[in-house]
This record gives C-alpha cells, structure tokens and sequence, in this order.
C-alpha cells in the first residue's frame, strides 16, 4: 500500500479538504507538513459543515491520528480557537488523536503585526498576504531565532529565545514607525497557552516511523497550492513555504522513500486569491458565474477568489515539477451549463509560442494564453458517483484535460459532499 501526498496543482482553494476528508477513510494517519493558519480547508458532511485552518482534514474522522508537522508555523492561539470550536461541534480532540511536532516553529501576535505593517507600507506592489505573520515566521525559522514548541516547556530557553528574537524585531519595528514589543505581555501569553497546547506535542519523526513500521497507511496534506511555492510559484506572490510533494518528506520527518502516489488537486477551472499574474482570468459575465456557482470565497480570509479557465499548461507544468502521479478533478458541477468551453493549451509571448509560463515577472504579464474550445454540456453533473452519470461532453471534457496535462485522472468530485466523489484510480492501491 502507498503512503499518498496530496497537494494542490493550482494556485490553492482547489477542493484539497475534502479529498483528503474522503481518501482518510482509507489512511490510519493523516499529516499536515507546511503552511500555516492562511490556508483553509472548508468539509461538508452530511449537512455539516466545517472549517479547518490548521487542523488535519482527518481531525473528523474517528480513530484516525491526525498529525502537525515541523514543516508547519503555529500559531497556539489560533489552534486552540480551532479546537474549541470543532468540539462545539461534537468533533472529539485530545493528545491521542492529535500529536504536534515538539519542533513546531511558533507564529506569535510580533509576526503578524509585522506582516500587516509590511503589507500596508508596500503600497506600489502588495503580495496580497492574508496578515496572519506566515512570512515573518517562517524568516525567524531560517534565521534561528524562532520560538519552538518544545520552548514553551523549558523557562529558562523560552527567556534566551525571547531575548534573541525581540532584538531583531525590535530594530525592524523602529524601521516601520511600530512600538518596540512588549515582552513581559508575549512572555505572559506564552506561559498562559502552554499548558493547552503542551498535551498535543511529541516525536512526530519518531512516531510516524513507528506507525510506518506497523503498516499504516499515511495520507500526507499540503496547503495552498504549486503555484505558490516558494521557488517554483509565481514569485513574489507566493507564500512562504515549499508546497510540492517533497516537502511532505522534511515537513514531518520521514525520509522520501516514504512517499509513494502524489496526488494533484485541480479544479475544473482555474482561481486564484490575491495579487500577481493569471493569464486566464476571466473579468466578464462567466467569470462572474463561476465565482457566484463555485461560492468562490476564501475559507480563512472571505475574500473573492479570482475565476478563469482551465489552464492546462500551468497544471502541465505543476504536474512535472511537483511529481503528480495522478489528478484529483473537483467542481465540475460548476460547470454546467455553459454551451462553450475554453481550455489554455500554451502562450504566446512577444509573437512566439511557449509551453509554459516563463520565470521573470515582466514576462509572465506580458502571456496571451491560447484556447482551446470545447463542447460543454447542459445536463447536471453534480452529485454524480460514476462515469455513466456523467454527460458525454463532460466525460470529454476529463479526458481532454488528462491529454493536455499529461497526467492521468484519478478522481472526479462533483460536489462538496464526501461522497459525491467518482473513483477512476485507487492512490493507496498503487
């Protein structure tokens, strides 16, 4: 049985919650190995519906172990928020089902004030941050100077920790016009939810070896999307993090033998939140129809994602350099009705063809994508559980897009419902 990752091929928000909602039925472990509490996942279920941020999708399902890895930033208040309101729900969580790496770096209220005074001081070229200190946390990681879970157990590291840290934030505040930071306050806040976040940490590397040895099967979960990996994303309008297949391996401690199908989550179209470049964004009355039918909202921040059409040269592109095995298709629903279909195949950039979407930012402004039209289909597709109540032009449709991408579909989602969900290849099979 193959351990599967399953990450997003596009530029996030492409339906990963509830893929990995419904593959977990099938895993033991389900592990979240980056980003932080700016990716969301929203999960319906039989009627109910919740909104996960930091939380594994499989924190749901009973008897599963859902597990944080140390290639996520977590913010402990924003954690415990999480958890108290799944439990509301009647969602049980505790250590035995949610274990945290004790190397877990910690995002605290100094990253997300510098975020937002970042964000508000850039004002001829905003990345679009959701302001909750991803990117700061992430610096004080790579600069050896985060704060850590196993920190908040140990006083006397938390106080050289605090000192190390305050020094450089300090220097940077005085440089945004920002009040140096108070340190008895943070200190205060971090000795008042360790005893609530504590519990949950442990060895993830440890463990998962553990549960690799004994034979469970291990559903790796990314956040965001390919194209806003840090290197291979549409830079600067990235986020701060790896968010390819390989991160699973060094976010969470297990080596990458460990992985075996990466399964590639793409929606029938194409959105993305925020600032930078979308070649197939559509401004005119579809691409208002596709936001209004997808409920194109984000889960953590509520702002209107941006629609266009499917782009098969990016997801060509994700699918190679993130290692896809196979394709996840989701919303197709959203998709009916419309007579015409158009499909990006490639650019054309200066008077000449591309394949892909090239690195320099002045370049990729400048692409025309190159369309193909297809059939569309007037019959409804949604809640359907097998090719055979598809429409033929929507089975066309999937199968153009596998041609095109270069990667085979593995499962077709035809509504935010667990089980409106077509299965064409078994990942945890392989």
């Amino acid at each position: 049985m193959a351990n599967v990752v399953v990450v997003g091929a596009q530029w996030g928000d492409e339906g990963k919650g509830k893929i990995v909602d419904w593959l977990s039925e099938r895993a033991e472990v389900i592990v979240r190995f980056q980003g932080g509490h700016n990716a969301g996942h929203t999960l319906v279920i039989d009627g109910q519906t919740y909104k996960l941020s930091l939380l594994p999708s499989g924190i749901v399902r009973p008897g599963r172990l859902s597990v944080i890895g140390n290639g996520v930033v977590l913010d402990p208040w924003a954690l415990i928020d999480e958890i108290d309101r799944l439990r509301a729900q009647g969602v049980a969580v505790g250590p035995d089902n949610l274990v945290i790496a004790e190397n877990v770096p910690l995002i605290l209220p100094v990253h997300g004030e510098l975020d937002r005074a970042r964000e508000a001081a850039n004002v001829t070229a905003r990345i679009g941050t959701t302001g909750r200190g991803i990117g700061p946390a992430y610096e004080d990681k790579v600069g050896r100077r985060a704060i850590r879970l196993a920190d908040l157990a140990d006083p006397a590291t938390l106080e050289t920790r605090l000192d190390r840290l305050l020094t450089h934030h300090d220097a940077l505040r005085r440089g945004l016009g920002l009040a140096p930071v108070d340190r008895a306050a943070l200190k205060a806040a971090l000795e008042a939810v360790a005893p609530r976040v504590l519990p949950f940490a442990g060895p993830v590397w440890k463990i998962l070896a553990e549960r690799r040895r004994a034979g469970a099967r291990i559903l790796f979960e990314g956040a965001q999307g390919a194209l806003l990996d840090i290197d291979f994303g549409t830079y600067p309008y990235v986020t701060s993090s790896n968010t390819m297949a390989g991160m699973a391996a060094t976010g969470s401690g297990v080596g990458p033998g460990a992985i075996g199908f990466v399964l590639g989550i793409v929606k029938a179209y194409t959105t993305r939140v925020g600032e930078g470049p979308f070649p197939t964004e559509l401004t005119d009355a579809v691409g208002i129809r596709l936001g209004e039918r997808g409920r194109e909202f984000g889960t953590v921040t509520g702002r209107k994602r941006r629609c266009g059409w499917f782009d098969a040269a990016l997801v060509r592109q994700t699918c190679t350099t993130g290692g896809v095995t196979g394709i996840a298709l989701t919303k197709l629903d959203v998709l009916d009705g419309l007579e015409r279909l158009r499909i990006c195949t490639g650019y054309r950039l200066d008077g000449r063809e591309i394949d892909h979407l090239p690195v320099a930012s002045a370049l990729q402004a400048r692409v025309d994508p190159i369309y193909e039209e297809v059939e569309g289909w007037q019959e409804s597709t949604a809640g359907a559980r097998s090719w055979a109540e598809l429409p033929a032009a929507a089975v066309k449709y999937v199968r153009r897009i596998e041609e095109l991408v270069g990667c085979p579909v593995a499962l077709v989602s035809t509504s935010p419902e667990r089980e409106d969900t077509i299965l064409v290849r078994d990942p945890f099979a392989d």
